[in-house]
């Protein structure tokens, strides 16, 4: 999308749909032609209700609309109306203008990759007239924006592509090319790479596919001295549930079971993109877990690089697998901090609902941050309980470890995968983080973003990058 700037909408050319806000109930929309002038006219409720949430999905909302009517050229002018964003004047205009690049980008996306293009094109927004005034703080900030929009919209792409065109390989090299002409090194350790190196946790998991796992290291450094920030993301290309076979019910999108890997990729390509002064790591351990003659089995115990051997209690709990290593092979690189992103549990996603990715941290600070920073960058998290009482859940009978409870339980969910990985990143010496997107692994009703892929969480990953300072 080309973003231009103009003082006024009242200059804006002939052919934009201009954009008026009413103090109608939020949601309100219709399409008033005066003249030769067509106005989109839409309700955002009073003004003391408005939010920063709200003028996200307000944001998203102008473009969908005009995707739906099929306008391709767009002005808005949000300072004509002052009285409706009194609620945001904490925010700086730059802020501001940031989440509107940010969010026209994310609405104005469709993934069309595997569909024949209409006649007239895809419905998209391809002009954007911004009005007001204007400085180059503030055109600055919006083409920021767009950046990150475009970063979070290039890891729904990723995420959105079916299973037989995303194996590990091809994953490993979506990471390379999502970072050509960047000062980003990229290596890929293949299966006898990994077993020299003992990373049998993921080697099992990847043991009944035909594709062989992979492992994938991303290193930018922007800052000349400081350790790095390491992010790990699940890469499950696609998840069978391996012979805990899953119903049809939930196989239809594991596909989209490295999402987690997505966001890390492209939260490591748009830091570099963006110049920012960190050292950062992006691991991507990913494998397809797929039924078959050497598929692991139920009751199978599996090496794990850090040498704690694991029994598998449940071969669909295995993106824990695949990141217990990871956070194995991060020592190496003497992380300041470490986050690993996860599609790990329905339970999260049943606990928190459509809304916020479960956040699970050892050190308060941290998670403080993570959730302060989740509610400015939009990919909200909500912190759930990592206590000693559930440690003694993930101790094995006949193994170090289970990748489940011993006694099956149902309960606790959640919390039983990341204490599991809290075994590993223990280890690490540094604070640690682990991200549960299940609940966001796609859009949700009231989004206003296309169905599939959310991109989550690109935007916290990122202004986590940009902020740490430890």
């Amino acid at each position: 999308m080309k973003i231009a700037f103009s003082k006024s909408i009242d200059d804006a050319p002939k052919g934009y749909l201009r954009v008026r806000l009413t103090q109608e109930e939020r949601g309100t929309k219709r399409f008033v032609r005066e003249g030769a002038i067509e106005w989109l006219e839409l309700g955002v409720g009073k003004p003391e209700d408005m939010n920063q949430r709200r003028f996200v999905s307000l944001c998203r909302s102008i473009i969908r609309a005009a995707k739906e009517a099929k306008y391709k050229k767009v002005a808005t002018q949000f300072d004509r109306t002052p009285e409706l964003f009194k609620n945001l004047q904490h925010l700086s205009p730059e802020k501001i203008s940031e989440i509107v690049g940010t969010n026209y980008e994310m609405a104005n996306f469709e993934f069309t990759t595997f569909k024949t293009k209409p006649k007239d094109g895809w419905p998209e927004v391809t002009d954007m007239l911004a009005c007001g005034r204007s400085y180059k703080s503030i055109e600055d900030a919006v083409r920021r924006g767009q950046e990150i929009g475009r970063a979070v919209n290039a890891a729904r792409e990723l995420a959105n592509t079916p299973g037989g065109d995303m194996t590990p390989r091809l994953l490993a090299k979506a990471a390379k090319d999502s970072v050509k002409g960047l000062p980003v090194k990229v290596t890929t350790l293949g299966r006898s790479e990994m077993k020299k190196l003992g990373m049998g946790a993921i080697l099992g998991v990847g043991q009944g596919s035909a594709h062989e796992p992979t492992f994938t290291v991303m290193e930018y450094r922007g800052a000349r001295k400081a350790k790095p920030i390491v992010l790990a993301g699940k890469g499950i290309t696609f998840d069978s549930g391996g012979l805990n076979l899953k119903t049809s019910d939930h196989i239809y999108e594991m596909h989209l079971d490295m999402s987690g890997a997505a966001a890390v990729i492209h939260a490591v390509a748009l830091a570099a993109r963006l110049k920012v002064k960190r050292n950062v790591i992006g691991l991507i351990p990913a494998a397809e877990n797929m039924v078959g003659n050497d598929a692991i089995r139920p009751g199978d115990v599996l090496r794990s690089l850090s040498g704690k051997t694991i029994e598998v209690l449940n071969t669909d709990a295995e993106g824990r697998l695949v990141l217990a290593d990871a956070l194995t092979y991060a020592k190496r690189f003497e992380p300041t901090v470490a986050v690993d992103v996860a599609t790990l549990t329905g339970a999260c996603h049943i606990a928190l609902g459509h809304y916020a990715s479960g956040l699970f941290s050892r050190d308060d600070a941290l998670a403080d941050r993570m959730l302060e920073l989740g509610e400015s960058s939009g990919d909200y998290v909500w912190r759930l309980p990592l206590w000693d009482e559930y440690e003694a859940s993930v101790k094995g009978v006949f193994a170090d470890l289970s990748n489940i409870p011993a006694d099956k339980s149902r309960y606790g969910g959640a919390t039983n995968g990341a204490m599991f990985l809290w075994q590993f990143a223990k280890e690490l010496g540094c604070p640690w983080a682990h991200i549960d997107i299940a609940p966001r692994m796609t859009s949700a009703p009231g989004d206003e973003l296309a169905k599939g892929a959310a991109g989550a969480p690109v935007r916290l990953l990122f202004s986590f990058i940009e902020d740490f300072d430890g």
